[in-house]
């Protein structure tokens, strides 16, 4: 049987959706699977992990893991893959993952393969599939080493309901220090505003919003929605938004259940970002705009005329 170690997304003490849905989509393919959970004060959630489909929880918890490093972070990753046997080690859509990942790869001198949206066991035989030319296409890739390090796309694996594990708890060591590196502060957007990547309602806006006056018209139903506020390249090149706000290729990848897209018209790279959205909504005063292609409701119209109606009546619904 396969052994999958599956890194926890922690956030501010709380476990981020992606740790259940990649336990789960390890019970799928029938590997046994393990979690290893790294920071400070997160003991208490041991019985979370468990519940998220664990078998074992590695637990690194100790007041120098309270600022991610991808030095040490990497560490304890290596030494629960190491204590627990695993053939392959999953890391969630995360900026931590994303700079952890090769770290553990290389000193466990296995491949490592970024923004993989599904895992095929062929035997021993592990082979990843990962979207490449902006989404064009997929490839279905062999993986030639005997375990996989493997950076998994947001949204790519569903959390099933009704998976459980087991409470097994073992303790890592603190790692050392790392001398070539120091983090002395971790800026967070100010802002307020929910994070893309967690939100469950992304809502984003794009060139047809002109100005501040139409950024700030969408933003308004973004917050009544509680959603995610994103945006396109091109209003970030404007200056109308700032680049922690972009969704595409050179931005950030999301999955909501819901998308809205404002003013955008659907080029390549940002449908690249927003594909894996379960409902795609879009707004556009072209009727031939690319964006429809993809989307399951369109209303073709002016964003300034439209969003005022769809405030109204989400409010008449909410009642």
């Amino acid at each position: 049987m396969a052994k999958v170690l599956v890194v926890a997304d922690i956030k501010n003490g709380s476990l981020g959706s992606s740790t259940t849905e990649l336990l789960s989509k390890a019970k799928a393919i029938g590997a046994e699977a393990a979690v290893v959970a790294i920071g400070s004060g997160i003991e208490s959630l041991t019985a979370n992990l468990a519940g998220a489909g664990s078998a074992t929880q590695y637990i690194a918890d100790d007041p120098s893991l309270a600022m991610f490093s991808a030095g040490p972070y990497a560490a304890c990753v290596v030494d629960a893959a190491n204590q627990f046997g695993a053939d392959m080690i999953w890391f969630g859509f995360s900026e931590s993952g994303k700079a952890s990942a090769p770290r553990v790869a290389a000193q466990l001198d296995v491949a490592c393969a970024t923004d993989i949206t599904d895992v095929i066991l062929n035997g021993d035989q592990i082979e990843i599939v990962r979207p490449a030319i902006a989404n064009k296409v997929k490839q279905r890739v062999k993986v030639n080493t005997p375990k996989l390090v493997a950076v998994v796309r947001a949204g790519a694996f569903e959390a099933e309901e009704g998976i459980s594990g087991s409470e097994n708890v073992v303790k890592l060591a603190a790692p050392a220090a790392d001398l070539k590196a120091v983090i002395k502060e971790i800026v967070s957007d100010a802002s307020g505003d929910i994070d893309l990547a967690d939100a469950d309602i992304v809502v984003s806006v794009g060139r047809g919003a002109k100005n501040q006056e139409g950024v700030d018209l969408v933003k308004a139903l973004a917050d009544e929605l509680k959603a995610g506020f994103g945006s396109s390249r091109a209003m970030v090149d404007a200056g109308l938004m700032p680049h922690n706000k972009q969704v595409g290729q050179t931005g950030k990848i999301v999955a909501p259940t819901l998308y809205m897209a404002f003013g955008i018209s659907g080029a390549i790279q940002h449908i690249a970002g927003m594909s894996g959205a379960k409902v795609i909504l879009a707004v556009n005063k072209d009727p031939e705009a690319p964006i429809f292609n993809l989307a399951d409701y369109g209303i073709v119209g002016d964003l300034f005329e439209v969003v005022p109606v769809l405030r109204e009546e989400i409010k008449k619904v909410r009642g």
